[in-house]
């Protein structure tokens, strides 16, 4: 499964399903420059130790 990955903050968020861009389902997103977010595999993705999971996204996250 695909999340979309803020690179400033280094936050995994779920892609919102069926969506063609970068929209999230928690919407934190939304005002981020497509610049600064990319696709990528959410279990590649907390594999690296910076990245934390968005806790509105994930049970098991944290912030927002």
């Amino acid at each position: 499964m695909d999340g979309v990955l803020n690179e400033t903050t280094n936050k995994i968020h779920r892609h919102e399903t069926g969506s063609s861009d970068f929209r999230t389902t928690c919407g934190a997103t939304i005002h981020v420059a497509h610049d600064n977010l990319r696709l990528i595999a959410i279990e590649r993705a907390v594999t690296d130790a910076d990245v934390t999971k968005c806790g509105r996204c994930f049970a098991d996250g944290s912030g927002y």
